[in-house]
């Protein structure tokens, strides 16, 4: 046992503490033998997600492989992809047809943001949203910047463009704290940790603390800081604003195994996972906790989701080897615990 733990503990640092939680691919040899992985996300007008959406994967030659369902964060994935090229479709009711193709050639694509365009006298199946009135309600300028820092920074990898624009919006418009929160993610993608911090905190003032995903991340960046209450605080208003947040539960799952509470971080996974059952990040979460719990099977079970989710990074392949240690260890019990003949 003391052996075997002593394995399994520094392969879980690896896994769960990593620095860097995908491998970025891009040239050399032996790419056509890696799998893919897309993802993104969906909005409808006013940038609101576009939940239970019908996302399509067809091959080049119009042959539909596999569709998706969008989260409530309007979030899609499809993992496991061959290389080569692609198409995402997505034909909703009352919303122009979209078609973008995709090159997963030399890597994964992991940012690719859908926008449903209405189409005109078609009723709409968006839900209704203060925060789109709120946004339609700023300044064309500072809404087109807006539009063009988000396809810089999620679809286009170009965060200092990405920047410029979302501070070009903020200076048009003010009171625009979606943007502040936007501008936050941009200096985060950066590395400048103090300044997202600072957007994120603005996002929060300008909008009278009314908007979720700022709290959210505020409170991800004071538990990164050692605030536990803090952070644990912020991510509760958070998700009192946005009960539908996986985000926010799993940040708040992630405060309470940092507490030592975790059948509390048990129930904030399992919310999580509810929400969002196919981020890799959530069972991450869980293995953390039932390793805690020394709940092996469990573990298991989470190590096999978070390798059907995220199977071509770095952290995929730590946590195949952590499953197999893990099955090594739960059949040498199996055979203990066997009666001898």
């Amino acid at each position: 046992m003391g052996r075997f733990w002593t394995v399994f503990s520094a392969m879980v640092v690896c896994l769960i503490f990593s620095t860097t939680s995908r491998a970025q691919r891009t040239g050399g040899t032996g790419l056509a033998s890696e799998r893919r992985t897309l993802s993104g996300t969906v909005y409808y007008p006013g940038n609101k997600p576009a939940e239970n959406v019908t996302v399509e994967l067809h091959s080049t030659e119009g042959t539909m492989l596999f569709p998706a369902t969008t989260t409530a964060s309007g979030g899609y994935e499809f993992h496991g992809l061959q290389s080569g090229t692609y198409a995402l479709m997505v034909d909703q009711q009352g919303y122009k047809r979209v078609e973008i193709p995709v090159d997963l050639t030399f890597t994964s694509n992991k940012g690719i943001i859908i926008y449903l365009e209405p189409i005109e006298g078609k009723a709409s199946t968006a839900p209704a949203s203060t925060v789109s009135s709120h946004e339609l309600s700023m300044p064309e300028k500072a809404r087109e910047a807006m539009e063009s820092g988000k396809k810089k920074l999620y679809l286009d990898k170009n965060a200092q463009g990405a920047l410029e624009d979302f501070q070009q919006a903020v200076a048009v418009a003010p009171d625009y704290y979606e943007a502040y929160f936007q501008l936050g993610k941009a200096y985060l993608t950066l590395g400048k940790r103090d300044d997202a911090e600072q957007s994120f905190r603005k996002c929060v003032d300008v909008s009278g603390d009314t908007y979720g995903e700022a709290d959210v991340s505020l409170g991800s960046m004071l538990l990164d800081k050692g605030d536990l209450a803090g952070g644990e605080k912020a991510i509760r208003r958070g998700i009192e604003l946005t009960p539908k947040s996986w985000l926010g539960f799993y940040e708040l799952g992630r405060a309470q195994v940092n507490e030592k509470q975790f059948a509390e971080a048990l129930k904030s996974a399992e919310e999580a996972k509810s929400l969002s059952p196919n981020s890799a990040l959530v069972y991450r979460l869980l293995f953390n906790v039932h390793r805690e719990q020394k709940d092996y099977p469990a573990m298991l079970e989470d190590l096999d989701a978070y390798v059907r989710l995220d199977p071509d990074s770095a952290a995929g392949a730590r946590a195949k080897q952590l499953r197999d240690q893990v099955q090594q260890k739960l059949a040498q019990e199996k055979s203990a615990a066997s009666p001898k003949p």
